[in-house]
């Protein structure tokens, strides 16, 4: 998983390249036939984002701005995909000290953020 601190000011599309470039594990080439997917909110519908996109050889899921004027069809073969992003922020919402940024510098509340992450991924593999 990419992390990326900015002011509440940045739009998110703008931080895109950063976070990839942030990602610890280096991305596997994308082998033919197996397309790579990246699934992104409704802030990242942009040009900017799609060309990038193009770029790296990914197929981008954007969630749509508007809802469709007609209710999705329910297949048993096609499973919905869930948003990564809102649900990594709802875990990540747990932890107080990083609903308000208490820190002043950038590098302490990176690390607070990684903190955060870890215990969230390691009680995610426990075994239930």
């Amino acid at each position: 998983m990419g992390l990326v601190a900015a002011g509440a000011n940045v739009n998110d599309h703008k931080l895109l390249p950063s976070t990839f470039d942030s990602v610890p594990v280096k991305r596997p080439e994308p082998k033919s036939g197996h397309t790579q997917h990246l699934c992104l909110d409704a802030a990242y519908d942009c040009n900017e984002v799609r060309l990038w996109g193009d770029k790296f050889h990914l197929r981008l899921h954007i969630r749509p701005r508007r809802p469709p004027a007609t209710p999705p069809k329910k297949s048993r073969r096609k499973k919905a995909r869930r948003w990564v992003v809102e649900r990594s922020h709802s875990w990540m919402n747990r932890f107080r000290r990083i609903l308000i940024r208490w820190e002043k510098r950038e590098d302490t509340y990176l690390a607070m953020l990684h903190l955060a992450l870890g215990i969230i991924t390691w009680f995610h593999f426990l075994p239930r």
